[in-house]
């Protein structure tokens, strides 16, 4: 052994997790207030179209051949969203395009606007990763700057909804296939809790429900149903993911021109989701996470249909996340689950809520980490729901490629 080179390795490993601290410190700050913009006009442009639905909606075939026109016209690439920072974590891109940050909040705003149904979650972490793999680029960091990715990647998530926990996990697992990424942890996490406190001092609100009802895990039926519950969710999980890609394929096959694909699609799903309650099932789909943790009213097929038009949003060129139509979907029908089981139906509806997002995911920590309701019905109800989405043999965001990251 020669203590003077362990000594120099030490220093060395020292330096280098400073500089990640550091740098995620900044990317924090920084994709944080990006975030705040963000949320804070999606919010005020989901009241406005809430209250102007029935004037907003038909002009949505026009909105959306505008958003093609703005991605044609200024960078087509940045079109192909979270699969250029898959790709970029994967090593197999050098470079995602800057101009995807102004495009995808653009294009989002727009489709929020005028009815689509879409999430919001895809664009902040593609905000987050773009900014932090440009910063990871300008200064040269190793092993082309994945542990930034990630740190930016869980910036992006935990500072749009100010869940720090649940956003570290989700960047470590999500570009690694279910593998973690451990040498990723400290950066993500000072990232994802600066961002979080940046949005939250700039206004942003955070959605927060506290759950007044229980579960008695005491019972073999009650434990019973869990499992089943956890099952059915993972499945619901995997066939939002199945149809998405699949629906995506099929849409780009028949109709090439995106001009084409958005123009005409769009115009029966303006009309179908004006027909179904004069747009219910527009934008984020919060309304329907209101209705099941306040005992509101639900319909048995309100996570269905909220999993159809986002499905067909998306896949036509609409812009928007997915997660938090999945948590409208998973509360929804763990609601409607609960009730007909007899057991406390907005306890249900929270353990949908996260089972379905994990497993659409592949996010088998990240979904605990975004709620918690009894750790032991956590457990029961996300595991078999892990298993069912671990059956896919895709993943929401594309295919990836396990790797694992390690600072030298």
């Amino acid at each position: 052994m020669n203590p003077s080179h362990d000594l120099q390795g030490l220093k060395k490993k020292a330096k280098e997790t400073f500089l990640y601290a550091l740098s995620a410190l900044f990317l924090g700050i920084a994709i944080g207030a990006i975030d705040a913009v963000f949320g804070r006009v999606l919010l005020f442009i989901t009241d406005f179209r809430s209250a102007h639905v029935v004037v907003l909606l038909p002009f949505l075939p026009l909105a959306g051949l505008g958003i093609v026109w703005l991605y044609r016209h200024f960078n087509e690439t940045a079109a192909k969203g979270m699969t250029l920072v898959m790709e970029a974590g994967q090593g197999k891109r050098e470079s995602i395009p800057l101009a995807l940050i102004p495009l995808v909040m653009a294009g989002t705003w727009i489709t929020h606007l005028f009815g689509g149904s879409a999430g919001r979650e895809g664009v902040a972490v593609q905000i987050g990763a773009t900014l932090s793999h440009a910063f990871a680029r300008r200064f040269h960091f190793p092993d082309n700057g994945r542990i930034v990715l990630i740190a930016g990647m869980a910036a992006g998530f935990g500072g749009l909804f100010q869940t720090p926990f649940a956003a570290v996990f989700f960047a470590m697992e999500v570009v690694v296939s279910g593998s973690m990424a451990y040498s990723a942890l400290l950066p993500a996490a000072i990232a994802s809790f600066t961002a979080s406190a940046t949005s939250h001092a700039l206004g942003l609100e955070k959605f927060s429900v506290l759950l007044s009802q229980t579960l008695s895990l005491t019972d073999t039926k009650t434990v019973t149903y869990l499992i089943l519950f956890g099952i059915l969710f993972g499945l619901t999980g995997r066939l939002f993911a199945v149809l998405l890609q699949k629906v995506k394929q099929f849409m780009g096959n028949v109709l090439e021109n995106p001009y084409k694909r958005i123009g005409f699609v769009s115009i029966p799903l303006a009309v179908f989701l004006f027909l179904a309650w004069n747009g219910r099932y527009c934008g984020l789909g919060t309304n329907l996470i209101a209705q099941a943790f306040s005992g509101g009213e639900l319909y048995m097929f309100d996570w269905i249909l909220k999993l159809f038009f986002t499905v067909l949003t998306l896949s036509i060129g609409f812009q928007g996340g997915e997660v938090t139509p999945l948590f409208s979907i998973g509360a929804s029908l763990g609601f409607v689950l609960g009730s007909l089981a007899g057991l406390p139906p907005m306890v249900c509806a929270a353990l949908g809520y996260a089972a379905v997002f994990g497993s659409a995911t592949n996010t088998l920590l990240a979904r605990n980490g975004s709620i918690w309701c009894g750790k032991w019905a956590c457990i029961f109800c996300s595991l078999p729901g892990g298993i069912s989405g671990q059956w896919q043999p895709l993943h929401l965001y594309g295919t990836e490629t396990v790797f694992l990251v390690k600072i030298p």
